[in-house]
Formats: C-alpha cells, sequence, structure tokens
C-alpha cells in the first residue's frame, strides 16, 4: 500500500440509498448517537432520501464522483445508507470485507454488485479479502467505521469497542501492512465509544480529534502519533454529539481538497474552528439530521471510498 499523502484521499465514493430507515433497536444498545424517533417508518424514510439525494448532489457539485446502489426493497436493512462500515477498498485492487455486529447489518454485504458496480465504473479489482467468518467467534471490526485509516503513516487508528475487536483489528494491519494504534475511548453517554469515526477524521495536515474521550492511560500516546505531520483541530464532548468528527476529507478530480461535513457539526464548531477546517479544505456542507439522530450516524458514515487502481492505467 502506498503511504503518499495523496493517496490518503480519494476522489470517487460509494452511497447506498435507503429503502428502510428507522432506529435499528440491535445496534441502540452499543450507539447512544442513535435515537428513536415518534415518526412514522414512512415519514422517516421520505426524510432519509431527501437527505440522501441531497447529499449525492452536493458533493457531485463540488467535484467528488459519487457510485450509487439503491438498496434491496426486501431486506431489512435500516442502516443500509451506511456502506463503509461492511467494505474498504485499497490501491492495490484489494477489497475487504468486514465482520458486523448485528444480523441485519450482515444483510447489507454486496459483494457481487459492489464489485460490478466498480468494474463497469473502470475501477480494477483484484482480490476479495472477506473477513466476515469472524461474526461466528462474536468477533467484530466495522470498516472505516471501527478504523480510521491513515495512509501517510501506513497506520490504523481504532478506539476498541463490542464492535471494534482487537483480533481482527490485528488481522486487517496485517494484510494491509499498517501498524494498530488502539485505545480506548468513552462518549459522552460513559459508553466505550462504537466506532472511532465519530470521534477522529484525518486530512493529510490535520487531525480532528476529541482527546478528551480516550481514556487517560491512553491519551498521550495517541496524541503524539496524530500530531506527527499534523496540527490538530481538538473538539468537545458536546461537539463529537454533533458528528462534528464525523466527517470526511476528499479531493476532486482536480485534486483540490473538500471536506463532507453536516449542518449539524457545522453548527457545533466556534468560527476559529471552521476556519482551521476551511484553511485544509472546501467544506460541502450536507443536512442529514434525520440520519444522524435516527441512525446514529452522519454523513463520513454514508461515504465508502474507492481507492481502487483504474483498469487502464
Amino acid at each position: 500500500m502506498t503511504s503518499s499523502r495523496a493517496q490518503q484521499l480519494a476522489s470517487t465514493v460509494f452511497m447506498v440509498r435507503p429503502a428502510q430507515f428507522y432506529s435499528n433497536p440491535e445496534t441502540a444498545v452499543s450507539n447512544s448517537f442513535q435515537q428513536p424517533s415518534s415518526r412514522s417508518q414512512t415519514e422517516l424514510l421520505q426524510r432519509a432520501q431527501t437527505e440522501f439525494d441531497a447529499a449525492v448532489v452536493g458533493l457531485s457539485d463540488a467535484g467528488v464522483k459519487v457510485l450509487t446502489l439503491p438498496a434491496i426493497e426486501s431486506a431489512d436493512t435500516p442502516d443500509a445508507v451506511f456502506p463503509n462500515n461492511w467494505f474498504s477498498t485499497h490501491a492495490d485492487g484489494r477489497v475487504v470485507l468486514y465482520p458486523m455486529a448485528t444480523p441485519k447489518r450482515r444483510c447489507e454485504r454486496r459483494w457481487p454488485e459492489l464489485q460490478a458496480l466498480c468494474r463497469a465504473q473502470g475501477f480494477a479489482v483484484t482480490d476479495c479479502v472477506d473477513l466476515s467468518a469472524f461474526e461466528h467467534a462474536g468477533q467484530y471490526l466495522e470498516g472505516t467505521g471501527s478504523m480510521v485509516l491513515d495512509g501517510a503513516h501506513s497506520r490504523v487508528y481504532a478506539a476498541l469497542s463490542p464492535r471494534t475487536h482487537a483480533a481482527v483489528l490485528a488481522r486487517v494491519a496485517q494484510q494491509l501492512g499498517m501498524e494498530v494504534v488502539s485505545f480506548s475511548a468513552m462518549d459522552p453517554a460513559g459508553l466505550p465509544v462504537y466506532h472511532t469515526n465519530v470521534m477522529l477524521a484525518l486530512a493529510p495536515h490535520l487531525a480532528v480529534v476529541a482527546p478528551e474521550l480516550i481514556v487517560d492511560s491512553d491519551r498521550a500516546r495517541v496524541v503524539a502519533a496524530l500530531q506527527d505531520g499534523r496540527e490538530l483541530l481538538t473538539l468537545t464532548r458536546a461537539q463529537i454529539t454533533a458528528f462534528a468528527a464525523n466527517i470526511l476529507f476528499l479531493h476532486t478530480a482536480q485534486a483540490e481538497p473538500v471536506v463532507a461535513i453536516s449542518q449539524t457539526a457545522i453548527r457545533a464548531l466556534s468560527a476559529a474552528q471552521l476556519a482551521l477546517l476551511e484553511r485544509h479544505a472546501l467544506l460541502v456542507a450536507c443536512e442529514v439530521s434525520t440520519i444522524e439522530h435516527v441512525g446514529g450516524g452522519g454523513i463520513r458514515c454514508m461515504l465508502a471510498e474507492i481507492f481502487l487502481p483504474r483498469a487502464d492505467a
């Protein structure tokens, strides 16, 4: 895997348009960001689809290529809008499929369709590393939700939780030739942070992180690793609840840096924090408050990066 900073940012993302959307009781056990709603499932789905469609337009208008698939109508997959949890793609042509913690989420994996879509778009897929068998041992790792990959330094950052198991993490790091930086972190509700990407995001020269969520014994080590060639944008617990770290740095086809961020997150950031963020990337603001509130995941969770090489390269 390449370690260049340019390769750390994707210019193509994959998204799944929801066909069902509601607060999944299976995932609510470990996700304190997820809240029930009094709205009907029909209204929630309409709102989620409207937010999804607007996000696709916003990203596309900003110069990011967006590949989409509709969720399967007949499958009960209320979290299908968050595809970054079941797979990741890599610059050597590999695709990794991940073990998911709950039964409904395991139904989201659609490897044949993903492979066909990527190849139809001119990407080369050389191998599939399927780690789903870890589910039989009760060991899970939910993709780039559980892990924040630092291609520039060949590191994997991961907050250990019921959805992020050390054994699977070690296997992935070995497969990708990366060093593990694991740690314990507690969310504002006092539970283990369910996914690392709600508290940490990386740009080539910036780390957006909430150090106060990291336990005392791990904090200095993790912060020191993040400061290796990066400045920090430090967030509070309250800003994490507003999905201020659940953002994704990307670049356009013209290699211009952009960052996908929600309107909820923008409202939670100070003027100084926004100015720092804008020095590193153009903000692409997405209104996804229904998806955030009910699904417990934000705009970053909705985006799976495509790092695959071009087939004609």
